[in-house]
């Protein structure tokens, strides 16, 4: 079994950063893909920013430049870094592992893994 877990949410000051953690725990081989999603009041999830196994980031346009996303594969933290956040930057930010593969996994020959979700951490932008 995979467990993620935020950390780092809070009230933010207009123009402040943040940073988000997610660590994943279990018996985990491999993590293909590890991303922050936001969801905002009344709104559907969407995807902040992604990374893959080796490297490669996506972002969505709202947040290019101002959000950088890591990851530490030997300790199995992504992270979030925020700058300049705005008012509009408030949501629910949840952590997401897809393709996470687990010891377990791999005894029944489930090399794709599966995915996982956090339970997420509020960020509140406001002055």
């Amino acid at each position: 079994q995979v467990h993620l877990v935020e950390s780092g949410g809070g009230s933010a000051q207009p123009g402040g950063p943040r940073r988000l953690s997610c660590v994943a725990s279990g018996s985990i081989v491999r993590i293909n893909f590890m991303g922050w999603y936001g969801q905002a009041p009344g709104k559907e999830r969407e995807m902040v920013a992604g990374i893959l196994n080796g490297g490669s980031t996506r972002y969505a346009d709202s947040v290019k430049g101002r959000f950088t996303i890591s990851l530490d594969k030997a300790a199995k933290v992504v992270s979030l870094q925020m700058h300049s956040l705005t008012p509009e930057d408030t949501a629910v930010y949840y952590c997401n592992g897809k393709g996470i593969v687990t010891s377990q996994d791999m005894d029944v020959g489930n090399y794709y893994g599966r995915d996982y979700w956090g339970k997420g951490t509020p960020v509140t932008v406001s002055s």
